[in-house]
């Protein structure tokens, strides 16, 4: 595990686990506002997840910017890991499921992630993120992850879009915040993952 600035212009602090692997997923925090960051319980599982042979960074947004900034950061942070390993994933937590989306939407299809997974993923947050209409310019493959019993967010347009394009749906039997079920996170999104690097 190694500790590293993502350059950009914003203050992001990464952690790498596993340096050195020739394929890395970057992992999305989940809303900043609300104590998300890197040390996510939900990040460290899908981390465990990808060992022993893919690298997961894990990354803290920058000052909080209404879903902008933090998009960037995500996008700086997957330039970082492109530079760096041979294939990359990118993964997102509730807020950071909707930076996610949005950030490899806004990608060329060269700096596009080669797969992307996302939990609990929120139909908009703020009017910088719209995950719906991120699906639709998103050409990697991509898997929505819901917990059944999720009523924090309105995650069901993301489903819903995401079945009529043809991307994996998972539903597991949970609330928006997996609790207790942090390994089953990890088995759903981890293969997932590791099959399309």
């Amino acid at each position: 595990m190694t500790t590293v600035g993502i350059p950009g212009g914003r203050d992001v602090t990464a952690t790498l686990d596993r340096p050195g692997s020739d394929a890395i997923v970057v992992a999305c925090p989940p809303h900043p506002q609300y104590g998300g960051k890197r040390s996510d319980t939900r990040l460290n599982a899908v981390s465990d997840a990808l060992a022993p042979d893919v690298g997961c960074l894990r990354f803290d947004y920058g000052a909080w910017d209404e879903g902008r900034g933090e998009r960037v950061d995500a996008e700086n942070a997957l330039a970082w890991a492109s530079e760096r390993a041979d294939a990359v994933g990118l993964f997102g937590y509730s807020f950071g499921a909707a930076v996610a989306l949005c950030a490899a939407a806004e990608l060329d299809s060269e700096s596009e992630p080669s797969v992307l997974s996302v939990l609990a993923p929120p139909a908009g947050l703020t009017a910088h993120l719209d995950a719906v209409a991120a699906l639709d310019a998103i050409d990697c493959p991509v898997q929505v992850v819901v917990g059944e019993r999720d009523d924090t967010v309105d995650w069901e347009p993301v489903v819903d879009r995401a079945t009529e394009l043809g991307q994996a749906v998972e539903r597991l039997p949970a609330d928006h915040h997996f609790v207790g079920q942090s390994g089953r996170v990890g088995e759903t999104v981890g293969p997932f993952l590791r099959d399309h690097l």
